[in-house]
């Protein structure tokens, strides 16, 4: 594959990070102000400037809570913006990849949520990324829209190292027991992208590949889980483990409402790619030794 064949919008996020870190000279990530959502203007120009192979928006607005007061910023970033930058890629007849997330479902189903299940989104954050799908979709139908949940990596700003860090300086947390989903590592994340890159390099582009993809770790947990196991982990390296005690979320309200149980179904990506990402425990012993192996 040529030099810089991969475009990647959104240069210093956990994603983009992890594609630089496993896509090598392949892979060129661009964020603000030379690539900017807001700014569309700024889109057709890097896409012109390098004129890639493929392009990935690993952009977004993703301050939940901030959302709800920043509606018209948030739906720039989630949903005029991915589609100006589809239809750049439309027109430059290049393969679009967009990453979405599991707050397009209410949380209500009871069981992991199909690609093919209705959206139902109960915040600003999670309406505007529902809105984006459909016009990305729109503006290039050879676009591959990856739903992905409860992102975590050893950079950036994530779950993980926030319960890394609070159980490094206090004896007892309380974190919330009673929301489900799919925690997954930027790292995995970032391999199944270049591995649907690889595969649409060596069939060509098919009709299949279009449409909706859910991509979360294997398994499910709860924040309670989660945390629990990073500072289970955290442990082995010295780390005292504090005392962790699962809370309900009318224990920690938030301006956004969290759906209750946002599991993704990911048999698709595997049955179509051939993909799937590794069980969450096994990235976040991975992560956890990133960040403290060292330390």
């Amino acid at each position: 594959m040529a030099q810089s064949s991969i475009l990647v919008i959104g240069r210093t996020g956990q994603l983009a990070t992890s594609l630089l870190e496993y896509g090598g000279d392949r892979v060129i990530a661009v964020g603000r102000p030379e690539a900017d959502l807001q700014a569309p203007d700024s889109l057709r120009k890097v896409v012109d400037a390098y004129k890639p192979l493929f392009i990935v928006n690993a952009a977004a607005w993703t301050a939940v809570d901030l959302a709800e007061t920043e509606q018209e910023a948030a739906a720039q970033a989630n949903h005029f913006g991915p589609a100006a930058l589809a239809a750049e890629a439309a027109r430059l007849g290049v393969p679009f990849i967009h990453v979405s997330t599991d707050y397009v479902f209410d949380g209500c189903k009871g069981a992991p949520y199909l690609e093919t299940d209705a959206v139902c989104p109960v915040t600003v954050y999670g309406k505007t990324k529902a809105e984006g799908e459909v016009a990305v979709l729109t503006a290039q139908s050879q676009s591959i829209i990856l739903r992905t949940s409860w992102v975590y990596s050893a950079h950036g700003k994530n779950f993980v190292k926030t319960m890394l860090n609070a159980g490094a300086k206090n004896p007892h947390l309380r974190v919330v027991g009673d929301q489900k989903g799919n925690p997954t590592s930027s790292d995995d994340l970032a391999v199944v992208i270049l591995g649907i890159i690889d595969k649409i390099s060596q069939t060509g582009w098919q009709a299949e590949y279009s449409g909706i993809f859910h991509a979360g770790g294997a398994g499910e947990a709860t924040w309670y889980e989660l945390a629990y196991y990073a500072l289970e982990q955290a442990s082995k390296y010295g780390q005292a483990m504090p005392k962790i005690d699962a809370i309900t979320t009318a224990d920690w309200p938030t301006p956004a409402a969290r759906p209750a149980d946002s599991r993704l179904d990911i048999h698709k990506l595997q049955n179509i790619f051939g993909l799937t990402l590794p069980a969450w425990q096994e990235s976040v012993a991975r992560t956890v030794k990133q960040l403290l192996e060292h330390a």
